[in-house]
């Protein structure tokens, strides 16, 4: 009871900064995806392939992971215990009728929305200003780019501060979860970081077939290739350190042009974050199952969706701040406690 309070106050502190640094992010994202998008005809048909892929990634996921949770033992007092922790009281999520959801995408008040962390919405306000901004006059879209930019950067730097609390406010919170639901917190845990390895192997390796049926590679010498980049990802857990590898073996070992990998390869390291969608819906297919919450389809491809857009939104996001900045907003939009 005494750690419960400081958990939820650091928790608090963090969440406080989501809705504009979200608004932000998404922002910039759309404006960034579009500079990159003008510089040719490759760079746009990478993007349009990048954002089909993470698509469906995320929509497989939000097939596979409630099922993949099912299969494990529940814990009736995992719900109770995690009630002490969450920002908001937790309650069954009442399923969601397509109209009402079609309906609710497109807030008729964004400040509504956003003072309602109703993030669906949100976002897709978000997503009209930012493309908005692409049509506006040079000097003005690049006054609105770095106004927003400032906001994220803002937002960050008092996210940082936040996180200089973290191992106490991760401590209280723990602490308090695992008093009252015991060794089953712990075995939930494990639970979660299994399913999570699982579903990132299975979505990585539905890309073999991709390289073979559609871009005509033969499995064999395209694994090989794969190799040194795997190695320095795998040793550095940095996408943007295992890029010289990548363009080594694009040229030496696959002969692909060099003008195409030098413009998609580094495009791929900042926007294509294929297990990022992955991440988000698990973890809130893992709240759901802890509350015993029946996910209907509807909310599933919202959260879908909107993992997609996070992820291409994210660009650049310090790894500290990313987990709270991209997972609150996927879990909130399909309604599940944090």
């Amino acid at each position: 009871n005494v750690a419960q309070p400081i958990g939820k106050l650091w928790l608090n502190a963090l969440q406080m900064t989501l809705v504009p640094l979200v608004l932000a992010l998404v922002v910039v994202g759309v404006n960034t995806a579009s500079d990159a998008a003008a510089s040719g005809r490759i760079a746009r048909r990478a993007i349009v392939v990048f954002i089909v892929l993470l698509t469906v990634g995320a929509l497989f996921t939000a097939l596979a992971a409630p099922f993949v949770f099912t299969l494990f033992p529940h814990n009736p007092t995992l719900a109770a215990a995690l009630d002490h922790a969450a920002v908001l009281p937790a309650s069954q999520v009442a399923p969601v009728g397509w109209i009402d959801a079609l309906v609710a995408i497109v807030p008729s008040n964004a400040i509504a929305a956003a003072a309602q962390s109703a993030m669906l919405p949100l976002v897709v306000f978000a997503l009209f200003l930012g493309f908005a901004m692409t049509r506006l006059q040079a000097a003005q879209r690049t006054m609105l780019v770095g106004f927003f930019q400032a906001i994220a950067d803002a937002m960050i730097v008092i996210v940082r501060w936040v996180l200089w609390a973290a191992p106490l406010g991760v401590f209280a919170l723990i602490l308090s979860v695992c008093a009252r639901a015991g060794l089953g917190m712990l075995s939930a845990l494990g639970v979660y970081v299994l399913v999570e390895c699982l579903l990132y192997l299975c979505v990585a390796l539905m890309m073999l077939p991709v390289a073979v049926f559609f871009g005509g590679e033969r499995i064999g010498r395209f694994i090989l290739a794969l190799v040194p980049a795997q190695v320095v990802a795998l040793s550095t857990q940095s996408s943007l350190a295992s890029l010289p590898a990548m363009l080594e073996s694009a040229d030496r070992k696959l002969g692909y042009p060099e003008p195409v990998t030098a413009l998609t390869l580094p495009m791929a390291v900042s926007l294509f974050r294929l297990t990022s969608p992955v991440q988000y819906m698990t973890s809130a297919a893992f709240i759901a199952w802890a509350y015993g919450v029946d996910l209907s389809t509807a909310q599933l491809i919202a959260g879908a969706l909107l993992a997609v857009v996070v992820s291409l939104g994210s660009v650049g996001l310090p790894g500290q701040v990313t987990f709270i900045a991209t997972n609150l907003p996927v879990a909130q939009a399909m309604g599940l406690p944090l």
